[in-house]
């Protein structure tokens, strides 16, 4: 890793020459002029401006790794939430400052151009966020590594709100362009799918030929990853499917007009949208295609470059490529490369597989049963024939040789272990064959990760008990405090180095501040001038109200059983009946804010998205409780809402059941802005506050041995609603049409969730959280107590850093090291 030198970035040009590009792109670039320009074409300007330093960053970091032949990282993720570049580009090059000078000096609010700018919405949630952060560390550490996934035409959808309920639009965040990726059509592979496969016999030699049905283009696009300082600037590339015939002539001139596009149509839609609903069978064909295509087209390219550098013996692959699966989405690629080294490359197969495992290292994100992948046997072998010829002769050999080996004769261990589950349809379990086809498996939170071994994994770690480690997550403090939460990032900056952002330990400096008055004043203060800020954008997003001087309450995260948004929900509404009953119950104003979107397919998830707007329209338009409780729930959730938000949160809400949630970075992220954390102890949250200290954070809750305890003595959810009177009241209030007038039972699903099944225990819970919840209500009312929290917060979370997470693998698991790029 490079050496701790500051590493704080330096502007290349003065306000006045960035101006002037800027300015020749609006002419040049755009075709425009300053007088007619819009702020969409000014935030095009302003990009082209950008990628002269960007570009040639490309260019220097790819010419150093082609010079020096180091082993390098290959991060395979269906997912990657990226957000908006241009502010993160501009802090990270030193350019911020400079830019919003020249703009000012244009009468542009630099602002304004920043808003222009559409999401790159390429994931879902967590998992996907993750992989930005990390693909942002490995180029401020000078890895080389190449980020892969797919070019999706729509990201996750836009959420809208129709009375009430969740509803979904295309997100087309290319409509008008990208001005910062750049087609590859150089680089453009073939993938295969469908046909059959052949058996050849040559020279006494047995070799298996697949002949396919169909073959598709993947066209690569680059976006490039700025690390922070400028110097290495790596490159996400993303494939986008299209037709290998692209078009037929003699169809079209015999007036087939539309069916001689079907065949470039149908390729299309291979990245056309992320996550296609599988809830049906072409679903869950399309989704397993969509997998396939982006990981083989990835080992195709990684295979390419190789070739280049390194010429046609392949002696060196492993050594000098490292493969990371980002969750089971990409484990088909184990097969893919097992093929190619096979089938291509004509190695024997016990040569293939020992370089296959390792290349390959996979991290696990879920213990959830659901999240854990399986695709059916037959849909595979009608997909990819000779996967799944491969597959089965991977679980063969590992059953015969390995498990065979330490447990003879046991077949329910068998059983257990093989890639294939056995059952009225034949399963492929995608977690096993990510576990078996890699050197190392790596959890995302100590205590996920021990959860894995001992719940989730154990016979495999009793087979390999090195092969199971952790690596905790982590964010980028250059996007999630520096650019989103400037004020905080200056006043830090008068007390400690100015390259924190790069060593995130140095804010270790504000502890001895915990307890200044004046820092505490100067840090609450920013923190009210950020509540202010977003009291307007909640007005514009949702036409409330709200008051800055409130508690900002934030749940932020995908809408899941697990997070257990309802448990929130039943929390307000107790508040809400308490205010009922006595207008003079003792509270600070809270306001509750979520943000959030449902998978379009999971029906109870919608509707607690439908009840906690409901009930939020009741009690904001409610004049009898004097404005002490407002709910407001955020359309469309999403990286640069969030960006707005968490620099303006003064409570943050890690409720998930403990146990559930692998780690959370939403937690971090609100965490490193001075929130405090009410949450159980799951995932990261124990880490953040053993870090922050258990005075600064408010627990509540069952822990894992208090869960698997009580679903061993059998869960009744009823016997809980039975014997609490508020929490029989308000879930009461569910069934008939309170919230709802004239409508009684709308929101009654909700409620028959919780009292007849509740798989997520909110019941149980509910006691303590409303417990907590008064304890963070005694400690905001004490402001000196509550501003050293907050800063103790802030300045304890550098383990948080995804320049550690991304240490930790680079050290622990990939075996590389930076090389830094030379001008």
């Amino acid at each position: 890793m490079p050496s701790k030198k500051s590493v704080a970035p330096t502007p290349a040009l003065t306000a006045e020459q960035f101006k002037t590009s800027v300015v020749k792109h609006l002419r040049t670039t755009l075709g425009t002029y300053e007088e007619k320009a819009s702020k969409q074409a000014w935030n095009k300007a302003l990009a082209a401006a950008i990628n002269e330093f960007v570009f040639e960053g490309v260019s220097r970091t790819r010419k150093t790794h082609a010079n020096v032949g180091a082993r390098a990282v290959h991060y395979l993720s269906l997912e990657f939430l990226m957000g908006r570049l241009m502010s993160n580009n501009l802090q990270n090059l030193g350019l911020y400052s400079v830019a919003e000078e020249a703009l000012k000096s244009l009468g542009l609010e630099i602002a304004d151009v920043l808003e222009e700018e559409p999401d790159m919405a390429l994931g879902n949630g967590g998992l996907g966020r993750l992989a930005a952060c990390f693909i942002d560390s490995m180029a401020t550490l000078s890895i080389p590594a190449v980020g892969y996934g797919i070019h999706y035409e729509h990201g996750l959808f836009r959420q809208e709100f129709h009375k009430g309920r969740q509803v979904e639009r295309p997100d087309q965040w290319r409509e008008f362009g990208n001005p910062w990726e750049i087609c590859r059509p150089e680089s453009a592979q073939v993938i295969k799918l469908y046909g059959y496969v052949e058996t050849v016999y040559e020279q006494g030699k047995l070799s298996k030929v697949w002949h396919p049905g169909r073959t598709i283009r993947a066209i690569p696009w680059d976006i490039p990853v700025v690390g922070y300082g400028g110097q290495n600037v790596n490159v996400l590339r993303l494939w986008e499917s299209r037709a290998d015939k692209f078009f037929d002539w003699d169809v079209f001139n015999s007036g087939g007009y539309v069916d001689a596009y079907s065949e470039s149509v149908e390729a299309e839609t291979i990245s056309k949208v992320l996550y296609p609903n599988d809830e049906t069978d072409a679903g869950k064909e399309l989704r397993l295609i969509q997998q396939y295509f982006f990981s083989a087209a990835s080992i195709a390219d990684v295979m390419r470059r190789y070739k280049a550098a390194n010429g046609e013996d392949l002696a060196n692959f492993a050594k000098l490529n490292a493969m990371q699966l980002n969750d089971t989405h990409p484990a088909i690629a184990i097969p893919e490369l097992m093929r190619v080294l096979v089938d291509e490359e004509n190695f024997a197969w016990d040569e293939a597989w020992a370089m296959t495992r390792e290349t390959f290292s996979y991290t696990n994100h879920t213990l959830l049963p659901e999240a854990l992948e399986k695709w059916s046997l037959k849909l595979i072998e009608k997909v990819l024939p000779r996967h799944m010829e491969i597959i089965l002769e991977i679980n063969s050999r590992f059953l015969t040789q390995e498990v065979e080996t330490m447990w003879p004769g046991n077949n329910d261990i068998k059983r257990k272990l093989s890639i294939v589950e056995e059952g009225a349809e034949q399963m492929i379990r995608m977690g096993n064959l990510s576990v078996i086809g890699s050197h190392t498996v790596n959890g995302v939170a100590q205590i996920h990760s021990d959860l894995v071994k001992k719940d989730l994994f154990p016979e495999f770690d009793a087979l390999w008990p090195n092969k199971f480690v952790n690596v905790t997550n982590g964010i980028t403090p250059r996007r999630w405090m520096k650019a989103c939460n400037p004020r905080l990032s200056a006043l830090i900056e008068q007390h400690i180095d100015t390259d924190w952002p790069r060593y995130l330990e140095k804010l270790t400096g504000l502890k001895p501040l915990a307890d200044d008055q004046a820092f505490q004043d100067s840090f609450m203060a920013v923190k009210h001038e950020n509540k202010v800020d977003f009291v307007k954008e909640i007005k514009t997003l949702t036409g409330v109200d709200v008051s800055a001087d409130a508690i900002f309450d934030v749940q932020i995260k995908r809408l899941h059983e697990y997070k257990r948004q309802h448990l929130n929900l039943l929390h307000i509404m107790a508040l809400y009946r308490r205010v009922l009953i006595d207008p003079n119950y003792d509270m600070h104003p809270r306001v509750f804010i979520f943000g959030a979107k449902a998978a379009p397919g999971y029906k109870i998830a919608k509707e607690i998205i439908f009840a906690i707007n409901k009930v939020a329209e009741k009690i904001n338009n409610d004049r009898r409780i004097n404005d002490k409780i407002k709910v407001v729930f955020l359309p469309n959730y999403r990286v640069s809402l969030a960006e707005k938000l968490i620099p303006a949160a003064d409570v943050s809400e890690q409720i998930s059941l403990a146990g559930k949630e692998a780690s959370g970075t939403g937690n971090m992220k609100l965490a490193l802005n001075g929130a405090i954390t009410i949450g159980t102890m799951d995932g990261a949250n124990i880490e953040i506050a053993e870090e922050a200290g258990s005075d600064n954070v408010v627990i509540f809750g069952m822990e894992v041995d208090d869960v698997v305890a009580l679903k061993n003595k059998g869960y009744h959810p009823a016997d809980y609603y039975r014997s609490n009177e508020e929490l029989k009241a308000v879930l009461d209030w569910l069934e008939g049409d309170f919230f709802t007038p004239g409508e009684p039972g709308l929101l009654a699903e909700v409620k028959r969730n919780l009292v007849e099944s509740d798989p997520f225990m909110v019941l149980p819970d509910f006691e303590s959280y409303c417990e907590a919840h008064q304890k963070i209500d005694a400690l905001y009312r004490d402001k000196k107590a509550w501003a050293k929290a907050a800063i103790l917060n802030t300045a304890s979370l550098a383990k948080f850093n995804s320049d550690r997470s991304i240490q930790d693998y680079a050290q622990n698991i990939w075996h590389v090291k930076g090389v830094e790029a030379k001008s």
